[in-house]
């Protein structure tokens, strides 16, 4: 059996002192330029959810790029003299600040069976939902076209 000293562990460099700490076995938290992202699955097609807390419809754009490659840009307009004005009067502060994510910007590069115009954007509750839809498989096939020889 491998027992680990947790005395006198000063020396080690932090790093290390990670790796010997009780939470080693939680998750690391993402960068706040880096939301959670899933991407489902289904024999419909495919949903990505991307977590954007604080984040309205304005701050978000959905696009398909010129090589139809999805491409999700966020930012966080900047706050209004109303929003610090308010802030002033009830004498609040932030103690800590964990969704602070002001700017994000993300390419994906989508399977061939996407129908790339039904794809469809929706927010809700600081969350980004995109469906991209599959293709039929007859809409899937490509025609076979003879090259003439010279």
């Amino acid at each position: 059996m491998l027992v680990t000293s947790r005395t006198n562990r000063n020396w080690l460099p932090e790093v290390f002192n990670e790796l010997f700490n009780d939470n080693f076995i939680m998750p690391r938290t993402v960068s706040n330029n880096t939301p959670a992202i899933n991407v489902i699955e289904n024999k419909d097609g495919y949903v990505l959810e991307l977590a954007a807390p604080g984040m309205t419809r304005e701050d978000l754009k959905v696009t398909l790029n010129e090589e139809n490659n999805l491409v999700i840009d966020i930012e966080k307009k900047a706050v209004t003299t109303e929003n610090n004005d308010q802030a002033k009067e009830t004498e609040t502060r932030y103690l800590r600040h964990g969704f602070s994510m002001t700017k994000y910007h993300q390419t994906f590069i989508l399977p061939e069976d996407v129908n790339m115009d039904s794809i469809t954007a929706a927010a809700e509750n600081g969350i980004l939902t995109i469906t991209l839809p599959k293709l039929m498989p007859e809409e899937m096939k490509r025609e076979v076209k003879e090259i003439a020889i010279n």
